[in-house]
This record gives C-alpha cells, structure tokens and sequence, in this order.
C-alpha cells in the first residue's frame, strides 16, 4: 500500500510518495506547475515513514546537502529509468544537456526522448532533472516550471 507526507520547505509544499522500500514520487508544489497529482483516497498518511527524506530534502534547502541518500522505486519504462538513473550520476552544482545524457544512456541521437523522459521523472530533486539544460546553455523544459528549476539551480550555486 502506498501511503505519502506533505510538508512546507523554505520555497513549496512538497508531496512524498512511497512504500517501506522507497520513495515512489515526489511532487513539488509549483505555482507552474504542468503536472496534475492527487492525493489518492486509498494512500495512508504516514508521516514517520519519510522523516529521513524529509531531513534530507530540508538539508537540500538550507545547502547543507549534496547529495541524498534515500531508497527510491521510481516506476517507468526501462528506457526512462535508465535517463533517470544518468541523472543521479550529475555532479551537484553542475549541469548537463540532453545531448550529454542521450550519450550516456548509449544514444547519442536520442535528446528528445531523453527531454520526454526527464519530463516524466516521478522523484524530482533527488533524481536532479533540474540540472538538465539546452545545449544552448539556457534552462529549459521542465514540468515543474522554470522559475523553479532556475530555483533549484541557485540553491546548488550557492545563492
């Protein structure tokens, strides 16, 4: 059974996701954002479950922590998992373009696909979609909107 938390940091309510074996989604809750997520009627609240991602994530924010170490389930097809699983593998504080992650997964003519990919990311923040720009160099494409990625991207930097 899945059961989730909600709770405030310093710039949105976020949503946890999950099960005793992991975190299944996090949703961030955007002013622009063009996710719909609901709260199932037939989730538990269970509050304690997510104490430690709750920490960390916290953490994040304040830029005490670079990394997470949490268990995470995300459910998606093989492909998107494997573009998930390339972004945990970016460095904080830097980024990469969806051509770099298309070569990482093993095809580099496959940008677009990775683009739809990194848009469905169920656990953003901790699996960084954010750190995934244009290869002009300018944020774009990202579900929870702009402002928060540029967010997201600043607390990384240091501002």
């Amino acid at each position: 059974m899945l059961q989730y938390t909600t709770f405030d940091t310093p710039l949105w309510e976020l949503i946890l996701v999950g099960t005793e074996q992991g975190i299944t989604n996090l949703h961030i809750m955007t002013d622009q954002t063009k996710r719909q997520f609901e709260i199932d009627p037939s989730w538990k609240r269970n509050d304690s479950l997510f104490d430690k991602a709750k920490t960390q994530l916290l953490e994040y924010f304040a830029g005490k922590r670079k990394e997470f170490t949490l268990n995470l389930i995300p459910q998606g097809t093989d492909f998107q998992k494997k573009v998930w699983s390339a972004l945990g593998k970016i460095p904080y504080g830097e980024v990469r373009t969806y051509k770099d992650i298309a070569i990482a997964t093993g095809n580099s003519n496959s940008s677009r696909a990775v683009g739809m990919a990194n848009s469905k990311n169920p656990i953003p923040i901790i699996v960084p979609c954010h750190r995934v720009i244009g290869s002009n160099g300018k944020l774009t494409g990202f579900a929870l909107g702009l402002k928060a990625k540029e967010h997201l991207l600043n607390i990384e930097k240091g501002k």
